[in-house]
């Protein structure tokens, strides 16, 4: 018994580092895409106003459908079939998600290629470039994050996906070092040839590990076990033991959602937190470039931004200790009121302190992010709360799942939108108008009595007065949040019984 259990707990550790390596394929690319693709289609290719906002449009709608639409293509086969007994995952999901990975995680790669060599119309090419990146994306990420369930034997093996997951995501976000290095505005070239590079890295590693993945599954577990025992040990909990039901409709699941009132404020609130996230990553080389340039080097500003895209993976793992201890609300709430305390501080400083604002602009995004790897489980409390609630024959995670995206996912596009347009009204600034920078805009002009500030003084005040504002909104939002304490610990102790305790523990994840 304990040879065996040995062995099997030697290949999770194996499985579990080439599970954990796809986010280093997936991250490398987007952290890159998420700090250039604007400042590349408005400074380089010269995109107008109307093409930007129509192609952020588009983009909005096929952003926040796109989640629950390929996840009900991906898995309408196995919901059509009729449930009764146990919770099962077949080996075939399995191989089919990998299957899925190897193809739609090299087309990921080439969709990211397509944003940095101009190939047509900037309005055309800039809503083709967006729409294609983020279905493949999607695909990955979906199929990604079904694994984890696919996988994970135990709690102890789930949590050990989660970890190289996490490890792996900060080592991808070297690529945001690198990068500062490359950039450069005037000389398109050398970034171009980075690019390639990451691209290249990324496909060969989707390619060469989905399909280890394959041959591991095949070769080491399905053929020691019989069809009953390779079902067990595939199976992520155990419905109870009854006659299926008739099937929820699309329609009674949206009413119920509709009355869910947790769901409705945690949607609220993250809405807010994906804007906040992508704001950041969209206007952080505004920001270094017009608050920072003069004062810091190259090479601190390179520093500077891969701190801030690294930190959050590793800050996550002691945030998860929190959540131990003091449970996911709390900890959320600890980081909503650090948020606004660091804006209020930031804003009483003002933006003539160097060494200060290097410190608020990493570290604003650093807990931002944080914020967002907490989420998850979250959604997971609300999947125990909605399958108590609705008294549910098996819970509907990947529904819920794709729920939340569907609702939170306008946030993406809100950020470079609300943010141009902030940025021109305060400032009178317009990152589209191709003349340059007047000098008017620059610098004050005391003479005219103009109450429009510099450029400098407009970005500082974007800086501070979003993360404030998002802050207020958050706890304002979270404060009506009732899942967590007794009434969590209640919800949790309720499924469990239902299903005779075989669920994995969530607090263990």
């Amino acid at each position: 018994m304990g040879r065996s259990t040995w062995f099997c707990w030697n290949g999770v550790l194996s499985t579990a580092v080439l599970y954990g390596s796809l986010a280093l394929f997936t991250s490398i690319l987007h952290n890159v895409f998420l700090l250039y693709y604007v400042e590349t289609f408005v400074s380089i290719y010269k995109i107008d106003k109307v093409s930007f906002w129509v192609g952020e449009t588009i983009f909005l709608i096929w952003n926040s459908f796109n989640d629950p639409l390929f996840g009900w293509l991906s898995d309408r086969a196995f919901l059509s079939s009729p449930q009764s007994g146990s919770h099962i995952t077949s080996p075939e999901v399995v191989l089919k998600r990998l299957k899925a990975l190897s193809t739609n995680g090299p087309l990921f790669a080439l969709s990211f290629l397509a944003f940095w060599v101009a190939w047509a119309r900037p309005g055309l090419q800039f809503l083709l470039c967006l729409c294609l990146y983020d279905g493949f994306l999607t695909m990955v990420d979906l199929h990604h994050s079904a694994l984890l369930a696919d996988l994970a034997v135990s709690a102890t093996a789930r949590t050990s996906l989660n970890f190289y997951c996490s490890l792996f995501s900060a080592l991808g976000s070297f690529s945001v070092f690198m990068s500062y290095g490359f950039w450069d505005k005037e000389d398109f070239y050398y970034f171009r040839y980075f690019c390639v590079t990451l691209a290249a890295f990324s496909i060969l590693g989707f390619f060469f590990v989905s399909r280890k993945l394959q041959l591991r599954f095949k070769k080491e577990i399905l053929p020691k076990q019989d069809e009953a025992s390779a079902l067990k040990e595939l199976s992520v909990g155990n419905a109870p033991f009854t006659n299926a039901e008739k099937p929820v409709t699309i329609g009674q699941y949206l009413k119920q959602l509709s009355k869910h009132k947790n769901f409705l404020w945690f949607v609220s609130m993250n809405l807010i937190q994906v804007f906040h996230c992508h704001f950041n990553s969209n206007f952080f080389p505004l920001f270094l470039e017009h608050l920072l340039s003069d004062s810091i080097s190259a090479s601190t500003g390179s520093i500077l931004l891969g701190i801030s895209f690294v930190a959050p993976h590793l800050n996550n793992l002691y945030f998860l200790t929190l959540c131990q201890r003091n449970g996911v609300y709390q900890v959320i709430k600890w980081l909503f009121l650090l948020k606004l305390g660091l804006g209020l501080v930031m804003l009483l400083a003002g933006a003539d302190h160097i060494y200060l604002l290097c410190i608020f602009i990493a570290s604003n995004r650093v807990f931002t992010e944080g914020t967002c790897k907490l989420l998850k489980l979250v959604i997971s409390d609300l999947v125990d709360e909605d399958f108590v609630v609705n008294r549910r024959q098996q819970a509907a995670s990947a529904l819920l799942f794709g729920m939340v995206a569907l609702l939170t996912k306008p946030g993406q596009t809100f950020a470079p939108l609300i943010g141009t347009w902030l940025l021109c009204v305060y400032t009178g600034y317009d990152i589209f108008e191709r003349q340059p920078v007047k000098d008017s805009v620059l610098a004050p002009d005391i003479s005219s009595g103009s109450g429009t500030p510099p450029l400098r003084l407009g970005c500082f005040y974007m800086l501070v007065f979003v993360p404030i504002t998002c802050a207020l909104l958050q706890l304002a939002a979270w404060s009506r949040f009732t899942l967590h304490g007794k009434k969590l610990q209640a919800i949790k102790t309720l499924r469990q019984g239902t299903q005779h305790g075989h669920m994995i523990d969530v607090k263990a994840i």
